[in-house]
């Protein structure tokens, strides 16, 4: 038994070479240029230094064979001291479920409740008969959108446009130059959504309806 430690910058598919089973791996990358509550352990800085001072862990994942039996926080524990920057930083929403990334060295900062925007979404989506707790299978919510009235989608979508957020936008972004979109062009392609773009929509709110969790490990 095994576990997989994938570092920054490294090709994803390298595992060792062994014939024991791997159970699980963890995945650490270069961090995105802002992250919520970010601010509230670090100064702001210049992207070059973010690069070199902070790591975000993007994966972990583990066999189901091998839950539940403390390996995630051993995986993440023995995974800090090797990041190879002084900051480490992840952003997770099991963490509000289970601690085990607290119990591995992580410092909880805060959680991100999901904002009023995408409540107000999932009240008219509830009103309309969607379980929210499906919301993250496309299969599902096409099914629910083919029994949904003209008027009922007009509606839908009048809320969109109304709640906007920058993951519609890029979800309709038409320009590499452009990844979340101009405002302008996302209000128009949500006019002219089809079932299947709705859908798509539908399951992004469904994620930001996720609470999430800032985490933090410092090295000294």
């Amino acid at each position: 038994m095994v576990s997989v430690v994938i570092k920054r910058g490294q090709p994803k598919d390298i595992l060792p070479e062994t014939r024991r089973r791997v159970c699980g791996v963890i995945v650490c990358g270069y961090p995105p240029s802002a992250s919520f509550r970010r601010r509230l352990v670090l100064p702001k800085i210049s992207m070059k230094e973010l690069n070199e001072k902070l790591s975000i862990i993007n994966r972990v994942v583990f066999h189901p064979k091998y839950r539940t039996i403390g390996l995630g926080a051993k995986i993440i524990r023995e995974t800090l001291p090797l990041a190879g920057t002084p900051y480490v930083e992840m952003v997770a929403v099991m963490a509000k479920y289970n601690p085990f990334a607290e119990r591995a060295g992580l410092q909880k900062v805060v959680e991100q409740e999901p904002l009023e925007s995408m409540l107000a979404i999932a009240a008219l989506l509830s009103q309309f008969g969607f379980d929210l707790q499906l919301l993250s299978s496309e299969r599902y919510v096409s099914q629910k959108l083919r029994c949904l009235s003209y008027s009922k989608i007009a509606k839908l979508k009048e809320l969109f446009i109304k709640n906007k957020h920058p993951r519609f936008e890029k979800e309709f972004a038409v320009s590499r130059h452009h990844p979340f979109g101009k405002t302008s062009d996302c209000i128009k392609c949500i006019e002219d959504a089809d079932s299947e773009k709705i859908a798509k929509l539908i399951k992004l709110v469904g994620m930001l309806l996720q609470t999430k969790v800032y985490l933090f490990w410092s090295k000294n």
